[in-house]
């Protein structure tokens, strides 16, 4: 069996059709869902790049080894799923960005890190966004003009065109296709009539702002980037144009899913399509994403997976952690693991297996003060980050100047609770059954004190059982012999 991996970035669950969004111009993505399995509740293990896809590429929590940053990747002592599947013979092709392997692990996980290299069809040099003026509110807000007029103008498509070519050039091997497009990753701007195809008046609310009970990074994000001097319409069209970059990604998706179709290789081939995290998008406010924060806009991500003889059409609706993703492609592929991890295998879900209805998600972020080697905007290293022009100027310049606001936090949540433990700022706890949107923080409610007290119990279990793993290779107890000259 062949694996394609297809992994938008940033892509949050609910901006699907299929997951429910009136508006969202995904039609190749929820076909997909109609003949595969979509699971309704996959939380992330963090929000932020890097330490996602180190989690769903290990099946460990970011916790376990430390990756809880952008700037600390896979390292060669360290598994991936690539280098399984390449160790047991399968020909590893990636496409896009990376935020996950080390240059060393990347030399021995992947046979081929440039499949965009093969693409016949990417228009390039012909413009992409266009920012507005750095006096203008909205500069900040991750809000452009579109430059690009095509979607082949892209550098994602000229990734997902690689595999298209890749895929007619009728390979030899099993393959294992990691394609993990940028799009749609703020800036919030698209190509050509997806920049405007959602109009924002027709969008359902936007979760709002100011709520009371919420952590302190709320406000100086708005503080920091400006969105203050933002009114509602425009955050609706930060909204909106995500909405357009989503349907960017759907319709590469359609042309894989047709290439599939056309060679033959769908029947056997399973086409996985998640996410490492979501986006706030205008709700509550905000835009992008930040180290600590655990909403369900951030932490619930679309995860569909078609494999041959899967029971089309089949919702999974009890939680699962998108870790496990790494967990069932070996398992599909009779790939054993060679390292404790704590992902679980959804093979019996793709079967038509219901899930487990008592289980928990958890995930993490955020920094301590005394990990000043974790944070955004650091002296000396991330000049690029210090500069004002920079759009991450804001967040680079809050997290120096409030480390406080980036503090660490886990997340316990089940079907009926949400628990954001922060040690050093605000906790929070959403009866989600009755504020699905995570308005009404019940952390200090009298009324909630029994819910809160089971979950912090939990969590403390969880994390006594998920602190470390022990190494699978034993070493010697006795000293080496010496040479005696």
């Amino acid at each position: 069996m062949n694996f394609i991996i297809f992994n938008p970035d940033e892509c949050r669950a609910e901006s699907a059709g299929c997951y429910g969004h009136p508006l969202a111009p995904t039609p190749n993505l929820d076909r997909l869902a109609s003949e595969g399995v979509r699971f309704d509740q996959c939380h992330v293990q963090h929000t932020v790049c890097t330490p996602s896809r180190a989690s769903f590429m290990t099946g460990w929590y970011p916790h376990v080894r430390g990756h809880r940053t952008l700037w600390h990747s896979l390292r060669p002592d360290e598994p991936n799923l690539l280098r399984y599947m390449k160790n047991a013979g399968y020909d590893v092709l990636i496409g896009g960005k990376n935020d996950m392997l080390s240059p060393e692990s990347t030399f021995d996980s992947v046979t081929d890190w440039n499949l965009g290299a093969r693409s016949t069809r990417y228009k390039p040099g012909k413009g992409g966004m266009q920012e507005y003026g750095i006096d203008d509110p909205r500069y900040y807000s991750f809000l452009h003009k579109p430059g690009a007029s095509e979607i082949e103008e892209l550098h994602d498509f000229r990734s997902v065109d690689g595999a298209i070519q890749f895929l007619k050039s009728k390979p030899a091997k099993p393959f294992v296709i990691f394609l993990p497009i940028s799009f749609p990753h703020c800036p919030y701007w698209a190509p050509g009539k997806w920049h405007d195809l959602i109009e924002p008046e027709k969008l359902p609310p936007l979760r709002p702002k100011d709520m009371p009970g919420k952590p302190d990074f709320h406000a100086l994000i708005r503080q920091y980037r400006r969105l203050g001097e933002i009114d509602e319409a425009m955050l609706r069209k930060i909204n909106a144009v995500y909405l357009g970059m989503i349907g960017v990604v759907d319709h590469m998706l359609g042309e894989l899913m047709q290439t599939l179709a056309d060679t033959g290789l769908d029947k056997d081939t399973a086409t996985f399509f998640f996410s490492d995290h979501g986006d706030y998008a205008g709700d509550y406010g905000l835009v992008e994403k930040w180290p600590s924060g655990l909403e369900d806009v951030l932490t619930r991500v679309p995860f569909v997976a078609k494999v041959p003889g899967n029971k089309a059409g089949h919702v999974v609706k009890e939680q699962v952690e998108m870790f496990d993703m790494m967990a069932t492609i070996m398992d599909l592929a009779g790939v054993k693991a060679e390292h404790t991890h704590f992902a679980q295998s959804l093979v019996p879900q793709l079967n038509g297996a219901a899930g487990d209805k008592e289980r928990a998600v958890f995930a993490e972020g955020g920094y301590d003060t005394h990990e000043p080697n974790c944070f955004e905007g650091r002296p000396g290293t991330d000049q690029g980050l210090r500069t004002k022009t920079n759009i991450y100027y804001p967040k680079a310049l809050q997290q120096q100047e409030h480390p406080e606001s980036v503090c660490r936090a886990t997340m316990i949540r089940t079907m009926e609770y949400k628990l954001i433990r922060r040690p050093n700022g605000i906790s929070e706890l959403y009866d989600l059954t009755n504020d699905p949107q995570e308005l009404n923080n019940r952390h200090d409610d009298p009324a909630y004190e029994s819910a809160r007290s089971a979950l912090e119990k939990r969590m403390l279990d969880w994390y006594i059982h998920t602190a470390d793993v022990v190494p699978h290779n034993d070493d010697p107890r006795g000293f080496p012999p010496m040479k005696i000259e």
